[in-house]
């Protein structure tokens, strides 16, 4: 019931942002306002990433097949990374744009703005308030969002107050580049954090040095020969294992220790293989 009610949140605040975007692209072309412009792009990105999380949410939690054999985590990352790059994308754009504006300001409808811009806050209010008191990270994620577009609606209605009682019009695309500038600085990390994580890069809090010093304590354990650990989504965390043994170990207890060690490492699913008959090949193929 909870989750369903979670899912109903997260429509609801979907179809809220991709609604408002679209009003702001109309109304920022009818007020030449580079500022609407610019938080109209960051409102899209937020909608297809409210959207993707939504949909991609359902599909990540499905179990493994024959068509995914590793699972569909990764399917959460994917959405990630397009909603990046389209912020990436748009921002740029808005900041090529506008750089020149800053020196050549256009007049603007101010008065539109401030109206455009009471209205962005009551439904940015009303948005937070849906997902409030939810419980789930999505909420959580969300929730902070619009309280952080409330915060650039009351920068856009003090620089609409502004230009009523002068003709600062720079005001408006200095105020967008200082949108844009803002999302790149939160969308450029994200992306190369996924993007890491999408090409397997071992996880950046994951110790493996003293991950094998501790596998190899265990008793008779004399070499890890593989040790591959890589994020599914940046959450999930796997490993495949390969140490060798002495002759006369003790294999279901090794594996057992060594999965246990695995999972200290916050190492949720793992395959080990144990060998002994590896390990005079192994001497063998050193020598000279």
């Amino acid at each position: 019931m909870e989750k369903s009610h979670s899912s109903r949140n997260v429509l609801l605040a979907f179809l809220l942002n991709f609604c408002f975007a679209i009003i702001e692209f109309i109304f920022g072309v009818i007020l030449n306002s580079s500022a609407v412009l610019a938080d109209a792009v960051h409102d899209t990105g937020d909608a297809i990433a409210i959207g993707l999380s939504a949909y991609l949410e359902k599909v990540s939690n499905k179990k493994t097949d024959l068509h995914y054999t590793l699972g569909y985590k990764r399917f959460s990352l994917l959405g990630a990374m397009i909603t990046s790059t389209i912020l990436i994308t748009g921002s740029s754009m808005v900041i090529f744009e506008n750089i020149g504006k800053v020196f050549r300001p256009e007049p603007v409808n101010y008065n539109g703005m401030l109206v455009l811009g009471i209205l962005a806050i009551i439904i940015n209010l009303l948005a937070a308030r849906l997902v409030h008191h939810g419980h789930t990270a999505n909420e959580s994620m969300l929730s902070l969002h619009f309280l952080e577009d409330i915060l650039g609606w009351l920068a856009v209605i003090l620089v609409a107050f502004i230009l009523r009682f002068t003709d600062w019009y720079f005001l408006d695309p200095l105020l967008s580049l200082a949108i844009s500038i803002f999302i790149l600085s939160k969308a450029l990390p994200k992306f190369f954090a996924n993007l890491q994580i999408f090409l397997e890069k071992a996880p950046e809090d994951l110790d493996l040095k003293a991950l094998e010093t501790e596998i190899l304590s265990l008793p008779k354990v004399k070499q890890v020969c593989q040790l591959n650990v890589w994020s599914m989504d940046g959450l999930k965390n796997v490993a495949m294992v390969h140490v060798l043994v002495d002759k006369g170990a003790d294999e279901p207890f090794i594996k057992d220790s060594v999965h246990h060690i695995l999972e200290k490492y916050a190492i949720i699913e793992s395959a080990v293989e144990i060998d002994e008959s590896l390990l005079e090949h192994y001497h063998h193929s050193e020598e000279p």
